[in-house]
């Protein structure tokens, strides 16, 4: 599996498309619909969204309507992926976890060396803290790409999640 990252939009949100057996699925399309065209070389067969901020589906309708296809369809031959509900920085956030790959597209859930904001609407301090309990329970060195700026790991932002919310690993497993 290939995976190219393409910084689109004032904020520099990540689009990432992701390869594989001459296929291609683009997550988070946040805005310049033809720079993500450019660095498509394969079939589209979806595009999976973290959340419905701006900054995350500009292109969206756009890349719909060219390639013909509905976003957040999970069941899409040659990729196999986990999807898990991941709440805080917004209701709708969602993890896609490749296993076979051990890496997982964030969104604005978790950056390197922060998490996403919670005071936006429909973010929540409660669910941002679940949702990270819930991450924290995979592999370490399984390899986050955020929505914005350079990828991290589990292991690596380990320390920073637990101090958000965490006085100790034991009051995270309570949860």
């Amino acid at each position: 599996m290939n995976i190219k990252r393409v910084v689109v939009g004032p904020l520099e949100e990540n689009c990432y498309i992701v390869e594989n057996n001459n296929k291609c699925l683009i997550i988070d399309p946040g805005d310049d619909v033809d720079k993500i065209i450019n660095n498509i070389k394969y079939s589209v067969v979806g595009i999976l969204i973290t959340h419905y901020h701006f900054d995350h589906i500009g292109a969206l309708d756009e890349l719909k309507e060219k390639y013909n296809i509905d976003e957040n369809n999970y069941n899409i031959k040659d990729f196999d992926f986990e999807v898990i509900k991941t709440p805080g920085h917004t209701s709708d956030s969602k993890t896609y976890y490749f296993k076979d790959n051990n890496i997982m597209f964030v969104g604005d859930f978790i950056f390197k060396d922060s998490i996403g904001r919670m005071d936006l609407p429909t973010g929540s301090v409660l669910e941002m803290k679940n949702s990270i309990s819930k991450i924290l329970k995979y592999p370490s060195n399984t390899i986050l790409y955020p929505g914005h700026g350079d990828s991290t790991t589990i292991g690596n932002e380990k320390k920073n999640l637990d101090n958000y919310f965490f006085s100790n690993e034991n009051e995270r497993n309570l949860l």
